[in-house]
């Protein structure tokens, strides 16, 4: 079966018409009291891996039900106003998929172009917290 796009295209499209933020500067704006950084990536990925702490866990399977306010599984962390969203996951590449969409619906947001995997060779701080 061959694909008429493949997942590389689509990450590709996506990024060229979203928010990109590069580690340095989403590690110098950590303690902006707007800034919600969302952790798009598996839960078992996280507790590999660490986390970005205060980083609100949201998988990516349920993005955009948790941030439609019309939807049974809708987040408040999600609706409050003045706030700056940024998402990631390890590479970058789902988190670009997913606020592509999430800019189709109308929710603002950037994404961490090179997603957590070169977080802490930046210095971004890293939280091992099992209570996640």
């Amino acid at each position: 079966m061959a694909l008429t796009r493949t997942a590389a295209e689509m990450v590709a499209a996506a990024r060229a018409r979203i928010d990109e933020a590069e580690t340095a500067d989403l590690i110098a704006q950590l303690d902006d009291p707007d800034l919600v950084v969302v952790d798009i990536r598996d839960i078992r990925e996280r507790q590999r891996s660490g986390f970005i702490p205060g980083s609100v866990h949201a998988p990516r399977g349920m993005i955009e039900f948790w941030v439609d306010p019309d939807s049974p599984y809708h987040k408040p962390i999600f609706a409050q106003p003045g706030k700056r969203y940024v998402f990631h996951c390890a590479s970058g590449w789902r988190s670009a998929l997913t606020v592509a969409t999430l800019q189709d619906m109308g929710f603002a947001a950037a994404h961490l172009r090179d997603g957590f995997s070169t977080w802490a060779e930046h210095g971004g701080p890293v939280t091992q917290d099992t209570r996640d």
